[in-house]
């Protein structure tokens, strides 16, 4: 039913809460960059007490959580508080998130895109506002000025151009609405600059090393990886490893074009090495997809229990195979390496 967005109160779909999950299905808010799940006691609690910027924050979760190849992420108290605690983004990845909104926006080179003010309110103009409520979720922004703003930073580099008319090819094209955005070539080659190793085909595999489980491996997570066309890569399976293992940990991971990090552990307790070689991928901008085994995502730790995990279990590896690969295409594309 229509309903207010839980987080900006914009007109979306809320669907009744699932009583198996108690999450609500929140579909139609643009202003929140695309469909969210929340739970219960959040949506009529914790978000009254978020101001903008924790909003705008919130909102960059869900965004970060769709690049990651999570078709619907989920808000749940941690990921409330979590916006209440973050940093905000910085304005230059704010203005790169923008531009690679904008270009993903683009349905082929060339195509305009139109900013309309926020005052036109929702109604009548809810599709004309799309592009500008999802450009502000992309880019953590609070209001249409912001967006100004980081357009200027864009234009001014060559990356898009940006005008109140515009030619499109087939003639003059004259903005209603604030201005008209185009991504330019140069705009395209730095979203290639920015995007980590993106001619690698490499996968690095952050995970415990243990006999029992070789059969996971080699049956989940090597099988989908190699299914999404990449290559993957763990540490004690480098036939050529010379020296300090860390020095080829963190030399690997830089080679890479992104991380599987799985938080499966045996009575030892947490393996701290996929916690450290989580964390210095996502230092250095790289996508990093999590996976633990169902029984023990309860004893991940608050930091990375944020994220969602693929959920696998031992006796169905192929189950594991089919939600990584088809998770890695989503998040990352298809690799060099695909066949058929």
């Amino acid at each position: 039913m229509e309903s207010p967005c839980p987080i900006w109160g914009v007109s979306c779909i809320v669907h009744p809460c699932n009583p198996h999950t108690g999450f609500y299905l929140v579909e139609g808010s643009f202003r929140a960059g695309g469909k969210y799940e929340i739970a219960y006691s959040e949506r009529y609690t914790t978000l009254e007490d978020l101001n903008p910027a924790e909003q705008a924050r919130l909102t960059s979760f869900l965004v970060e959580q769709r690049m990651l190849g999570v078709e619907v992420p989920r808000i749940t108290r941690a990921e409330v508080l979590r916006a209440k605690e973050r940093n905000p983004l910085p304005v230059h990845k704010r203005a790169e998130r923008l531009l690679r909104f904008l270009a993903e926006q683009s349905s082929s080179i060339g195509e305009v895109l139109e900013i309309f003010p926020l005052g036109l309110g929702h109604g009548e103009f809810r599709n004309e506002l799309k592009v500008t409520h999802s450009a502000m979720a992309w880019s953590e922004s609070t209001a249409d000025e912001e967006l100004g703003v980081l357009t200027d930073y864009l234009a001014g580099q060559g990356w898009i151009k940006k005008d109140r008319e515009m030619y499109n090819g087939m003639g003059i094209y004259r903005a209603r609405g604030l201005y008209l955005c185009r991504v330019e070539v140069q705009g395209y080659s730095r979203i290639e600059e920015i995007t980590t190793n993106p001619d690698s085909s490499q996968c690095f595999v952050a995970m415990w090393f243990d006999a029992g489980m070789n059969a996971v491996y080699e049956k989940g997570f090597r099988a989908a990886i190699q299914a999404a066309g990449y290559t993957p890569l763990r540490i004690d399976q480098k036939p050529d490893l010379i020296g300090a293992i860390d020095d080829a940990i963190i030399a690997e991971i830089r080679r890479s074009r992104f991380v599987v990090a799985d938080f499966t552990h045996g009575a030892s307790g947490a393996r701290g090495g996929v916690y450290y070689e989580a964390g210095f991928a996502r230092g250095l901008g790289l996508p990093v997809i999590f996976t633990c085994r169902k029984d023990m995502i309860d004893e991940a730790h608050f930091d990375t229990r944020q994220f969602n995990h693929i959920l696998w279990e031992p006796e169905n590896p192929e189950d594991l195979r089919e939600q990584l690969t088809n998770r890695i295409v989503a998040a990352i594309g298809q690799g060099p390496n695909r066949s058929g």
